[in-house]
């Protein structure tokens, strides 16, 4: 344990935080274009088919996010804007897709939670 005199002298360094998406580069979102898009199956007590796309990022990276929502209109080449966000049951997914955001269509016929898949209020 260092003395009083030691602290004064050289203070404690500070401890650096790890970054957790390290391909955003502190950015909430980044834009990229799918260069895959594709399906996978996730880890063992869900079974699903789970829509995904391999995207090439602004800064060059390339990252796979998840589609979220019922059904999708992205291709090879597409435009879509990615934020960070866990996918827990699909390893090596750390990002998702924004609805309604370029390329990416909005979900539709949709009443609750709408923000999260870029759905417009519906008419009465």
């Amino acid at each position: 344990m260092p003395t009083l005199n030691q602290l004064v002298l050289c203070k404690r360094p500070k401890k650096s935080r790890s970054l957790r998406l390290k391909s955003l580069q502190k950015n909430p979102q980044k834009k990229g274009v799918c260069v895959k898009v594709f399906i996978t199956s996730p880890k063992k007590p869900n079974s699903a088919n789970r829509k995904v796309a391999r995207v090439r990022l602004s800064n060059k990276l390339f990252v796979t996010c998840a589609i979220p929502g019922e059904g999708h209109s992205l291709q090879k080449f597409s435009t879509v804007l990615v934020r960070g966000a866990r996918v827990r049951d699909l390893p090596g997914v750390k990002y998702k897709a924004i609805r309604g955001v370029f390329d990416l269509s909005p979900v539709k016929d949709r009443k609750r939670s709408r923000s999260i898949y870029g759905a417009s209020r519906p008419k009465k």
